[in-house]
Protein backbone atom coordinates (compact mmCIF):
# COMPACT_ATOMS: atom_id res chain seq x y z
CA UNK A 1 0.00 0.00 0.00
CA UNK A 2 1.44 3.45 -0.44
CA UNK A 3 0.87 6.81 1.19
CA UNK A 4 0.38 9.90 -0.72
CA UNK A 5 0.13 13.45 0.83
CA UNK A 6 -1.42 16.27 -0.91
CA UNK A 7 -1.00 19.77 -0.08
CA UNK A 8 -3.77 21.90 -1.83
CA UNK A 9 -5.83 18.98 -3.28
CA UNK A 10 -7.87 19.58 -6.08
CA UNK A 11 -11.72 19.78 -6.24
CA UNK A 12 -11.83 16.17 -7.25
CA UNK A 13 -9.42 15.30 -5.03
CA UNK A 14 -11.86 16.31 -1.81
CA UNK A 15 -15.24 14.76 -3.65
CA UNK A 16 -13.29 11.41 -4.11
CA UNK A 17 -12.81 11.65 -0.12
CA UNK A 18 -16.27 12.95 0.38
CA UNK A 19 -18.30 10.61 -2.18
CA UNK A 20 -16.68 7.58 -0.13
CA UNK A 21 -17.73 8.98 2.96
CA UNK A 22 -21.11 9.65 1.65
CA UNK A 23 -21.51 5.97 0.49
CA UNK A 24 -20.71 4.72 4.05
CA UNK A 25 -22.81 7.74 5.79
CA UNK A 26 -26.09 7.39 3.05
CA UNK A 27 -27.63 4.13 5.04
CA UNK A 28 -27.95 6.08 7.91
CA UNK A 29 -29.39 9.12 6.52
CA UNK A 30 -30.33 9.21 3.15
CA UNK A 31 -33.88 9.16 4.23
CA UNK A 32 -33.82 12.79 5.81
CA UNK A 33 -34.74 15.50 3.97
CA UNK A 34 -32.25 18.02 3.02
CA UNK A 35 -32.68 21.88 1.97
CA UNK A 36 -30.32 24.90 1.37
CA UNK A 37 -31.84 27.77 2.24
CA UNK A 38 -31.32 31.58 1.60
CA UNK A 39 -32.90 34.81 2.57
CA UNK A 40 -31.75 38.29 1.15
CA UNK A 41 -32.48 41.88 2.08
CA UNK A 42 -32.30 43.97 -0.85
CA UNK A 43 -32.37 48.03 -1.26
CA UNK A 44 -34.16 50.50 -2.96
CA UNK A 45 -31.83 49.09 -6.25
CA UNK A 46 -32.28 46.01 -5.83
CA UNK A 47 -28.91 45.18 -4.79
CA UNK A 48 -28.41 42.72 -1.85
CA UNK A 49 -27.31 44.54 1.27
CA UNK A 50 -27.61 41.25 3.80
CA UNK A 51 -28.24 37.91 3.93
CA UNK A 52 -28.28 34.53 5.34
CA UNK A 53 -27.83 31.05 4.08
CA UNK A 54 -28.88 27.91 6.16
CA UNK A 55 -28.59 24.02 5.23
CA UNK A 56 -32.03 22.38 6.41
CA UNK A 57 -30.90 18.73 6.76
CA UNK A 58 -33.54 16.33 9.12
CA UNK A 59 -34.51 18.15 12.33
CA UNK A 60 -31.46 20.54 12.28
CA UNK A 61 -31.44 23.94 10.66
CA UNK A 62 -27.76 24.84 10.51
CA UNK A 63 -26.64 28.75 9.67
CA UNK A 64 -24.05 28.88 7.20
CA UNK A 65 -23.45 32.25 6.21
CA UNK A 66 -24.75 35.35 7.77
CA UNK A 67 -23.69 38.85 6.62
CA UNK A 68 -25.19 42.28 6.32
CA UNK A 69 -23.66 45.26 5.03
CA UNK A 70 -22.27 47.40 8.21
CA UNK A 71 -24.31 50.54 6.99
CA UNK A 72 -27.10 48.82 8.28
CA UNK A 73 -25.87 47.59 11.83
CA UNK A 74 -28.57 48.46 14.12
CA UNK A 75 -31.77 48.66 11.86
CA UNK A 76 -32.67 45.31 12.76
CA UNK A 77 -31.93 43.94 9.57
CA UNK A 78 -30.12 40.82 11.42
CA UNK A 79 -32.96 40.09 13.77
CA UNK A 80 -35.32 40.33 10.67
CA UNK A 81 -33.34 37.76 8.26
CA UNK A 82 -32.85 35.08 11.26
CA UNK A 83 -36.09 35.43 12.23
CA UNK A 84 -37.49 34.78 8.48
CA UNK A 85 -35.04 31.97 8.23
CA UNK A 86 -36.11 30.26 11.54
CA UNK A 87 -39.95 30.63 10.27
CA UNK A 88 -38.88 28.58 6.87
CA UNK A 89 -36.90 26.26 8.56
CA UNK A 90 -40.10 25.56 11.37
CA UNK A 91 -42.18 24.97 7.60
CA UNK A 92 -39.90 22.55 6.69
CA UNK A 93 -40.03 20.64 9.54
CA UNK A 94 -36.80 21.57 11.66
CA UNK A 95 -36.86 21.37 15.21
CA UNK A 96 -33.36 22.86 16.40
CA UNK A 97 -31.04 25.06 15.00
CA UNK A 98 -27.61 25.62 15.82
CA UNK A 99 -24.48 28.04 13.70
CA UNK A 100 -20.73 28.61 14.52
CA UNK A 101 -19.33 31.99 15.20
CA UNK A 102 -15.86 33.74 16.04
CA UNK A 103 -15.15 35.55 18.60
CA UNK A 104 -14.94 38.81 16.35
CA UNK A 105 -17.97 37.70 15.02
CA UNK A 106 -21.61 37.60 16.15
CA UNK A 107 -21.75 35.32 19.71
CA UNK A 108 -23.36 38.26 21.51
CA UNK A 109 -26.16 38.78 18.30
CA UNK A 110 -26.95 34.78 18.42
CA UNK A 111 -27.48 34.85 22.35
CA UNK A 112 -30.00 37.56 21.96
CA UNK A 113 -31.86 35.45 19.65
CA UNK A 114 -32.22 33.28 21.83
CA UNK A 115 -29.11 30.89 21.01
CA UNK A 116 -27.37 29.05 23.82
CA UNK A 117 -23.73 28.18 23.61
CA UNK A 118 -22.86 24.82 23.89
CA UNK A 119 -18.78 24.97 23.09
CA UNK A 120 -16.08 26.52 22.43
CA UNK A 121 -12.56 26.60 21.25
CA UNK A 122 -9.86 28.43 22.49
CA UNK A 123 -7.06 29.99 20.23
CA UNK A 124 -8.83 28.71 17.00
CA UNK A 125 -7.71 29.80 14.65
CA UNK A 126 -4.88 31.27 16.31
CA UNK A 127 -4.20 32.19 19.72
CA UNK A 128 -6.41 35.64 19.83
CA UNK A 129 -10.02 34.10 18.59
CA UNK A 130 -12.15 31.45 19.80
CA UNK A 131 -14.56 29.59 18.19
CA UNK A 132 -18.23 29.25 19.67
CA UNK A 133 -20.95 26.59 18.66
CA UNK A 134 -24.22 27.51 19.47
CA UNK A 135 -27.93 26.24 19.27
CA UNK A 136 -31.52 27.20 19.92
CA UNK A 137 -34.51 24.91 20.26
CA UNK A 138 -36.84 26.27 17.36
CA UNK A 139 -39.95 24.05 18.64
CA UNK A 140 -41.06 22.45 22.12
Amino acid sequence: MEYQVVANPTEQDIMDVRGGLRTFNDPFVEHLNELQMAVFVLDENGQRRGGIVSRFWGNWMHILFLWIDPALKGEGVGKTLMQKMETEAVGKGCKAAMVDTFSFQARPFYESMGYHNQMTLDAFPGDEHQLHFLTKKLVG
